[in-house]
């Protein structure tokens, strides 16, 4: 999983590199502002995901395979929907939604068929990641990685390719970056389907699993609203942060998009830890051994604790080393270093909070996260934001020093709710 997570990172680093090598700071604003509304998305997979990984590996902790299949048709069924929903109102409202978060005429100008093609085919994205939680939560954690393995190395390759069109490729600029991600995936989700079908995996789909279970999928559901609820908490509260950062201009906007994808790259292998202790949370619980699931949490917790505390300290020195890779715009470089010192202070506290959240998850318990979520982004991060980039006159770094308050606060709210242990008694 941290494997899964690190080449992820990894694309999302040399995304960014190669459209900030077209010398427009609009471009790397588009794909932040993009980005906003791909969490959106990502907020709905991610939710389906966790309902995905807690009624497969609950299953399979019972030594129940065939309902852990038909557990991971009905998340697929809900994917399928929703991603389709959102691909329509993405086709349909690009250009008025980056206009919405503040974006300038020559932005939209430039970026809205990124944001089109990105949103439209959203379907390839939510079925990578719905899909991979099924094979999580079997314990086929190694189908997930091969399967983004090949994705973003598809990316990889394409991407300049399509930018600049590189030998028989045509030029496409920013556009291109968005067809190469969607080819990509496209291609990742073609080999997850393959795997689904062909035996060799716990999850074995055949023609009699591909219909609808009620009472199954109306568990799911259930759980999949809890979990689409806390990450789409997240987003809210991301869109708004993005759209205060949007009031100081694109240089702002291009080094916070810069440094966010830097720390992505850094938190997705933690990610990797975090969905190891869902689907260990889960399979225990299923085996009716409950300490051991406990355990699972606090050991992972603790790894992901000094990866992180030493990812923070090692940031702090070549922050402007990192950023300047990206931008050679003194002003988004400053706000990058500014944004990646400040958001990475946080790491110690977020490490507990990203492991206990997807703990919770792992036992079926979408709605404590969701809730504690609530409370950090919603009512600490963001208008702590506001006071502190407008009110206060700290610009940027307000924000800033908010997301790493906020990360710090949640973090002890949810080790605090977790020793209660009131998840172990979850039913799925």
């Amino acid at each position: 999983m941290i494997l899964e997570m690190m080449m992820e990172a990894l694309f999302a680093l040399v995304d960014a590199f190669f459209i900030s090598r077209l010398g427009s700071q609009d471009a790397l604003a588009t794909i932040g502002l993009t980005e906003t509304f791909m969490f959106i998305v990502m907020s709905v997979a991610l939710g389906i995901s966790s309902a995905a990984t807690a009624m497969v590996s609950r299953r399979v902790g019972e030594n129940k395979p065939d309902e852990a299949t038909f557990a991971g048709v009905q998340s697929i069924f809900m994917a399928i929907v929703v991603s389709l929903v959102l691909g329509v109102i993405g086709f349909m409202f690009a250009a008025d939604l980056l206009r919405l978060m503040g974006g300038r005429e020559s932005l939209v100008a430039e970026g809205t068929s990124y944001c089109r093609i990105m949103l439209t085919f959203n379907i390839v994205l939510v079925l990578l990641f719905v899909i991979n939680a099924v094979f999580r939560g079997a314990g086929n954690a190694s189908i997930a990685m091969r399967t983004l393995w090949l994705a973003n190395g598809i990316n990889i390759f394409l991407d300049p390719c399509l930018i600049f069109g590189l030998g028989p490729f045509p030029e496409l600029g920013l556009k291109g970056a968005a067809i190469a991600t969607c080819i990509g995936r496209g291609i990742g989700v073609l080999y997850q389907l393959y795997y689904l079908v062909n035996g060799r995996s716990l999850i074995t789909v055949s023609m009699r699993h591909l219909k609808i279970v009620k009472d199954m999928l109306r568990k799911q559901l259930k759980v999949a609203i809890g979990g689409a609820g806390q990450y789409l908490l997240t987003t809210i509260s991301w869109i708004l942060v993005i759209r205060i950062i949007a009031v100081f201009g694109s240089d702002a906007l291009a080094g916070y998009t810069v440094a966010m994808r830097v720390i992505m790259f850094t938190i997705l292998p933690s990610w990797g830890l975090s969905m190891a202790a869902s689907t260990l949370v889960g399979q225990n619980l299923g085996a009716g051994k409950p300490d051991r699931a406990e355990a699972s949490a606090w050991k992972a917790a603790y790894y992901n604790m000094l990866f992180l505390a030493s990812i923070s300290i090692l940031a702090f020195f070549v922050a402007p080393l990192v950023i300047g890779v990206f931008s050679n715009d003194p002003e988004v470089i400053s706000n990058g270093v500014i944004a990646l010192r400040i958001i990475c202070a946080g790491y110690i506290f977020y490490a507990y909070e990203m492991v206990l959240g997807q703990s919770f998850n792992g036992a079926g318990d979408t709605y404590t996260p969701t809730l504690l979520n609530f409370i950090a982004f919603v009512l600490i991060q963001v208008p702590l934001a506001y006071v502190l980039a407008i009110s206060a006159g700290l610009g940027p770094k307000g924000v800033y020093i908010s997301i790493a308050l906020s990360s710090a606060i949640l973090a002890v709210m949810a080790i605090v709710v977790f020793r209660r242990g009131k998840w172990k008694s979850v039913v799925i």
